[in-house]
C-alpha cells in the first residue's frame, strides 16, 4: 500500500484530497472537509519540497496528521464561532424573525387563538379577542404559535 502511494507521489495526495472533498460534498456534516484541505496542503508541500530524502512518506504521514489537526481545530473555531456564540440567529427559527411584522387576521380570535398568513404559510396566533381582518403585530412567540397585539386597524375581510 505504502508502495503504491509513494509511486504516486504528489498526485497520491491530490487525488485523495479531492477524493475527500467530493466525499464531503456528498455525505452530511462537515467533516471530510478539513482533512481533504489537509491532503491538498500536505501535497503541495510534497510539490514544491519533493518527497526524496528527508520529507519521505512517514514524514508526510506525520504532516498529514499534524496538518489536519490544525484545519480541525480551526474549523472547530470558525464554524463553532458562527453558530454557538449567536444562539438568536434565525437560522431554522422562523417565528423569532417573524417579529415585529404586522398581518392581518385571517381568522379571527376566539378563546385566545386565530390565523394569519404570512408569507407562504399560515401561522396559528394567540391574543385578545379580535374580528377577521384587524391587523396585528407579531411581539413574540411561543413555540410554533406567534402571540399578537392588535394595530389598531380593523378593515372587513376581502371578499
Amino acid at each position: 500500500m505504502t508502495d503504491l502511494i509513494a509511486s504516486l507521489g504528489v498526485y497520491g495526495w491530490w487525488i485523495a484530497g479531492l477524493l475527500l472533498l467530493v466525499l464531503e460534498a456528498i455525505l452530511p456534516g462537515v467533516y471530510l472537509l478539513f482533512f481533504g484541505i489537509a491532503a491538498l496542503i500536505v501535497g503541495t508541500n510534497v510539490f514544491l519540497v519533493g518527497s526524496s530524502g528527508w520529507f519521505g512518506w512517514e514524514q508526510q504521514t506525520i504532516a498529514f496528521v499534524v496538518v489536519s489537526a490544525v484545519c480541525v481545530f480551526l474549523g472547530r473555531h470558525w464554524y463553532g464561532s458562527k453558530s454557538e456564540t449567536n444562539p438568536d440567529a434565525p437560522l431554522n427559527r422562523r417565528t423569532k424573525r417573524l417579529i415585529g411584522r404586522e398581518a392581518r387576521l385571517s381568522e379571527a380570535i376566539t378563546a385566545g387563538r386565530g390565523r394569519i398568513a404570512i408569507e407562504d404559510g399560515w401561522w396559528s396566533v394567540e391574543g385578545p379577542e379580535l374580528p377577521v381582518g384587524t391587523m396585528v403585530r407579531i411581539v413574540g412567540a411561543n413555540g410554533a404559535i406567534l402571540r399578537v397585539e392588535p394595530t389598531g386597524t380593523t378593515t372587513p375581510p376581502a371578499a
